[in-house]
């Protein structure tokens, strides 16, 4: 994590901001097109706070590639196909016996976007925040909706390196990028994320009401409203109660989020893509394309779905031609790919009204609350065209139903869903690895580079 906030802190963030830092003692050089760290920590203008907010959204979508492919191809969502490299499908599927180390191939030097890139994020947030606190150019007001905003997004960001390496924890002190905390425990991480989005639903309070002060992008259409960002944050902030086991606090955030049980399954806060000088959704593939590259859906996604379910008919297309990488272990063949996405600038949702029904059901369940839990199941059964739930209302059976509704309309998010569930149910074993003869991976080890920093900084 040193070597990572080391780069941040002093590298290009968001293309907003430089900071000069010179071990020999010349004189520094600014970037003579972009403010640099110290011209905004006093005083920073308007403009200048608007480009670190615009900064941080495009920060706060780094993540997308990495996690889409990895972490839903660890959950068995997908399969990434890349025929160009055999380790996308060997290394990431744990073949012939791999398994993580901290080394990996994506992930162990750097740490990828499962690591590198939310603290990016995260200490993106940390300039934001030191230039609203520290300029007297905007009001008080001002300041707290821009501080409950960069919290809310570091509460986001927080949770991706915590979950990819799970039980060996994560830093949650790195406001010097030279000196950073130590390590906590993954339990004690989501607590003290949950602490910073508290903070940041507070802030955003405190800022009054109306519209945000400052622009942000059609990501946040129908959410740029103080209101609106704090609904964002309760969302957060249920499914991280949903992994401190926290039910009752799940269902207490989900009433202040933008959870609508008559409404769009679909509405929720979006990362927005577009064309050059913006960035193409990554995840979008041309229709039946003559490539070899692809995610695909895995295949026991297919075999498992319940016959007449919607979400199955509109999130897969059947490829006219499969796509076909042949690996250590045998042929893995893509029938389906992805067919979310209209075009290669479509908006990525990155928490939507249907996870949130699907929260609820879950905590119910947990809390033995069958009458209600069935209830929210069955909104999400009956948009799916399945019918009712008419199983056991045993919590077990409910959490089974739950899960397996979760796989479908959480399908391939950029979150690695089914993942994660599998894990904080203890179900990993459930995964199948007979399609590809992998194994299902638990968590990572921390980079390699991290350690190397730690050995180089004599800490």
């Amino acid at each position: 994590m040193k070597n990572i906030a080391k780069n941040i802190g002093f590298a290009l963030i968001a293309a907003t901001i430089i900071a000069s830092c010179n071990p020999l003692e010349l004189d520094d050089i600014q970037d003579p097109n972009n403010p640099s760290v110290g011209s905004i920590a006093k005083n920073a203008s308007p403009e200048q706070i608007q480009f670190l907010i615009t900064g941080l959204e495009s920060r706060h979508r780094g993540y997308v590639t990495n996690i889409s492919q990895a972490w839903n191809t660890f959950g068995r969502e997908i399969w990434y196909l890349n025929a160009s490299d055999p380790r996308f499908q060997t290394d990431w599927l744990g073949q012939n016996g791999r398994v993580p180390d901290r080394s990996y191939f994506g992930f162990g030097n750097t740490g990828g976007g499962s690591w590198a890139t939310p603290y990016q994020a995260i200490k993106q947030a940390d300039v934001l925040k030191l230039a609203a606190d520290n300029t007297d150019n905007i009001t008080a007001a001002q300041k707290s909706a821009v501080v409950g905003f960069s919290k809310t997004i570091q509460g986001y960001q927080y949770m991706i390196p915590a979950n990819f390496v799970y039980n060996n924890g994560i830093r949650m002190d790195v406001t010097n990028p030279l000196k950073p905390g130590p390590f906590v425990p993954y339990e004690e991480a989501l607590n003290q994320i949950n602490t910073i989005l508290d903070e940041g639903f507070q802030a955003l309070g405190a800022s009054g009401s109306g519209n945000f002060p400052f622009k942000l992008t059609s990501g946040f259409n129908g959410f740029n409203t103080i209101t609106g960002l704090q609904q964002v944050n309760r969302a957060i902030a249920a499914r991280l109660n949903a992994y401190r086991k926290d039910w009752q606090g799940v269902l207490t955030a989900l009433e202040g989020s933008f959870m609508n049980l008559n409404g769009n399954l679909n509405a929720g806060p979006a990362h927005p893509y577009g064309a050059a000088p913006d960035i193409f959704n990554p995840l979008y593939y041309v229709p039946n394309a003559a490539v070899n590259t692809m995610i695909v859906v895995h295949p026991s996604v297919l075999d498992d779905a319940t016959p007449g379910d919607l979400r199955v008919q509109n999130k897969f297309l059947k490829r006219t031609n499969p796509v076909t990488v042949t690996t250590d272990a045998g042929a893995l063949v893509g029938t389906h790919q992805d067919a979310r996405w209209v075009s290669n600038s479509s908006p990525i949702t990155y928490i939507r009204n249907e996870e949130l029904i699907l929260l609820k059901a879950e905590a119910h369940a947990n809390l033995n609350q069958g009458t209600a839990a069935v209830a929210a199941i069955n909104i999400i059964r009956n948009a799916a065209g399945i019918g009712p739930y008419t199983g056991a209302t045993t919590t077990a059976a409910l959490i089974d139903e739950i899960l397996y509704q979760r796989r479908y309309s959480l399908w391939a998010e950029p979150w690695g869903h089914r993942w994660i569930d599998a894990r904080r149910y203890d179900r990993l074993a459930d995964i199948p690895t007979s399609y590809d003869k992998g194994t299902i991976f638990t968590q990572f080890p921390h980079p390699q580079a991290e350690l190397s920093w730690d050995d180089y900084i004599g800490n």
